[in-house]
């Protein structure tokens, strides 16, 4: 299947930003959406307390850095995305959380220049998977790691794939378990129809590998349940 271009990607999210606005129940598609992002928020507090600059790729409406914000007050903070109705209400929703400086860039992550050694915490929240090719998760992994100051934190939340077929069919059984205990058959359907046009995730240990491979100094994993994990590299 041919897969959704940048285009129309930004436009079904263009579309939605009230959905993701909603920081509890705006990610239902994901397992353990909010465990996630607090983990993440927690572990970057304890890892970078003294951080004073973020940067959130993909940030959607806003729901990482709110989170980030919490435990790490006052940072300046910028905002990636490729949708600009997302990122003006990311950029009103982090605006009045923090008395830093918030700078949006509407932008794909990959034509992005990013500054070297600038920010403390990186999150990239479900976004990830839409690069297509082994080169461009390389390069896109290379420059989160040459934009973060010494010790600084990158934070991956996403989809991942199994390299293994028959976990692979486990995982995803009981992801569609999940998505119909949500909201019924037609949900899930739904969701794997759009999955399938428009993301291409790549396994776990693939993207730890790669994190090792750009320069990472240390992994870690935070949380995996099924075809989602939230983890970690430091600089």
């Amino acid at each position: 299947m041919e897969k959704s271009s940048v285009e129309e990607i930004r436009a079904r999210f263009d579309a939605d930003v009230e959905r993701f606005s909603r920081r509890d129940t705006g990610q239902t598609a994901l397992i353990d959406a909010r465990l996630s992002l607090d983990m993440i928020a927690e572990a970057a507090a304890g890892l970078r307390p003294e951080a004073r600059r973020l940067l959130d790729v993909g940030c959607g409406a806003g729901n990482f850095s709110l989170a980030l914000l919490e435990r790490l007050p006052d940072c300046d903070v910028d905002l990636v995305d490729l949708s600009l109705p997302m990122l003006r209400r990311a950029e009103e929703r982090v605006g009045a959380a923090t008395t830093g400086t918030v700078t949006i860039h509407p932008a794909d992550i990959r034509e992005q220049a990013l500054p070297e050694d600038t920010y403390d915490v990186i999150v990239a929240a479900s976004v990830l998977h839409h690069l297509r090719t082994d080169a461009e998760w390389e390069t896109v992994f290379a420059a989160l790691y040459a934009s973060l100051r010494p010790g600084g934190v990158l934070f991956v939340s996403d989809m991942i794939e199994h390299d293994i077929d028959a976990v692979q069919a486990v995982m995803w059984r009981r992801y569609g378990e999940y998505l119909e205990n949500v909201d019924g058959p037609a949900y899930r359907e739904k969701v794997f129809a759009y999955i399938a046009r428009e993301d291409t995730p790549r396994s776990l240990l693939f993207q730890i590998d790669l994190l090792r491979n750009v320069g990472f100094s240390r992994t870690d994993v935070l949380h995996k349940n099924a075809v989602f994990a939230a983890f970690l590299g430091i600089k």
